[in-house]
């Protein structure tokens, strides 16, 4: 694939954070492609275990400190915004995302696992065991990420996103959408498809750090790759967890 197709695929992906100003990567960066360390395979996935290492390190703080999950949830919307407004920044921000994003799981974990004793490491054991499960799936064929493959992934990932602000707005009146939270059969089957469309987000991050390897992007491109893969990590695993929840509960 050419260069500027595969920049103008990267434009077409579902998962917010590689969607967002892709249009003008090539722009921005016109022939300096060819000039300067362009991102790899390897350095991608080599990020991509610092991310996980800050993000499980900060962790342990957050289960031990679970005021600090609304702060931590605050500050990393904020740097992710900053990470995918300016990704050039990424070897900076993507780590304090990662940070940031542990000390809130740690946090939330911290209040399932009060009441759910050992969901924790069932969620971890779930959410890595679709992440590799998936990665094999990508490398063999099984899935392709068609341009419909990626416009469906993107149409759900959407309503989602609204449905779930509309939740929230909508609380501040005390009006509740049920099945959002409910662990009747409805409110699992909703958080089941939620974790399906959460765990295909994955093919497209997989689809954009090899079209970012192909493409030849910037060396900063690795950690802007890390970063989105660990936005999506982060996203299934409180899906997981909230699945999880509602299952025990019944």
């Amino acid at each position: 694939m050419s260069r500027h197709a595969a920049l103008n695929k990267f434009g077409r992906s579902g998962n917010p954070a590689l969607s967002a100003g892709f249009g003008g990567t090539q722009a921005a960066y016109g022939n300096s492609f060819a000039m300067a360390e362009r991102m790899t395979l390897a350095g991608t996935v080599g990020k991509t275990m610092v991310l996980l290492g800050c993000c499980v390190t900060a962790a342990f703080y957050g289960w031990n400190n679970t005021a600090l999950v609304f702060p931590a949830a605050i500050a990393g919307l904020i740097v992710a915004a900053v990470t995918i407004a300016k990704k050039q920044w990424a070897g900076t921000t993507a780590p304090l995302y990662a940070g940031l994003q542990g000390v809130l799981l740690g946090g939330i974990t911290a209040t399932y696992e009060a009441q759910f004793p050992g969901i924790g490491v069932q969620a971890i054991g779930l959410t890595f065991g679709i992440l590799f499960a998936l990665l094999v799936c990508y490398m063999s064929g099984m899935i392709k990420p068609t341009e419909n493959f990626k416009l469906m992934i993107a149409s759900a990932t959407g309503g989602i996103f609204l449905l779930y602000m509309a939740s929230f707005v909508l609380g501040f009146f005390d009006i509740n959408i049920g099945f959002i939270h409910s662990g009747g059969l409805l409110g699992i089957g909703f958080s089941m498809f939620v974790v399906g469309i959460a765990a295909l987000n994955l093919v497209l991050d997989f689809d954009f750090i090899e079209e970012g390897v192909e493409a030849g992007l910037p060396k900063h491109m690795e950690w802007f790759g890390a970063f989105s893969l660990m936005v999506t990590l982060v996203w299934l695993y409180l899906e997981i967890l909230r699945l999880l929840s509602k299952l025990r509960s019944r």
